[in-house]
């Protein structure tokens, strides 16, 4: 059998991480979580990768959510802390991450495209938070509420139906939508993008919006003028201007 996640780490700096059981519905059960642990651990210890895009194998699914099968076998309750390897949650990663959408992201897939920090969605993706349809729980969905406005938000999760890609986007979960055939390539158009700024200020400006989320306006503006100190004390912050004055693409160092 195939390997349950495949890993592609590209020589431009970023890596793909491609859920691999499309039979399935790409759908999260034991092999294809220690599998998804095991490649986020290898992006985040990879300093040659600055970037990772997250999405499923084929054009029907990106996750359809835990394995009810093993939920049934098991007699699974509440789920433990780190049932599903969440990035920025239960997983450290220092890095930036996409999740690039394609078919079904409903339960756990909804999760884990959630906690990327961008998403591009393809056209034909769907979203839900379907856990009251089966009587189970979504408490990994409060951080939605920075995502998006409330009324939508509890809409989506008392009523647990589908958003289509373009609902999606026009509320806020999605940055970007594209064709099925070219999703990849729109997610790696934004990756590079991404990637044409200076590491250290990348890195500062997602701690930045990341705090902005936890702290009041007072305590947020102090803890992020702490975050970019480095940045602005590296030789990258001299390298940008000099590049500009000089009329050139700028060299970064990362520090």
């Amino acid at each position: 059998m195939s390997e349950p996640v495949l890993f592609d780490a590209r020589d431009d700096g970023i890596a793909v991480i491609t859920i691999n059981r499309p039979e399935q519905r790409n759908c999260l059960s034991r092999e294809v979580r220690e599998a998804l642990r095991a490649a986020w651990l290898r992006f985040e210890n990879d300093a040659a990768l600055r970037i990772a895009i997250l999405t499923g194998a084929g054009e029907k699914s990106f996750c359809a959510g835990g394995d009810l099968k093993e939920m049934v076998e098991t007699g699974m309750k509440v789920p433990p802390r780190d049932f599903i390897p969440v990035p920025y949650d239960n997983l450290e990663l220092t890095k930036p991450t996409i999740a690039a959408v394609n078919g079904f992201a409903f339960a756990g897939g909804w999760l884990i495209a959630q906690a990327c920090d961008l998403c591009v969605a393809s056209t034909n993706a769907k979203f839900a938070i379907t856990e009251v349809k089966i009587g189970r729980g979504s408490p990994w969905a409060a951080p939605l509420i920075h995502m998006i406005p409330q009324r939508i938000m509890m809409e989506i999760m008392l009523t647990g139906r589908p958003i289509t890609a373009q609902r999606a986007y026009e509320v806020g979960l999605v940055n970007r939508l594209a064709e099925p055939e070219v999703l990849m390539d729109a997610a790696l158009e934004l990756a590079r993008e991404v990637l044409e700024g200076a590491p250290l200020s990348v890195k500062a400006a997602r701690e930045t919006v990341m705090l902005a989320t936890e702290m009041g306006r007072g305590a947020a503006l102090q803890a992020a003028r702490a975050a970019h100190e480095v940045t602005y004390n590296s030789g990258d912050a001299q390298e940008g201007p000099r590049a500009f004055a000089e009329k050139r693409k700028p060299e970064w160092k990362g520090r």
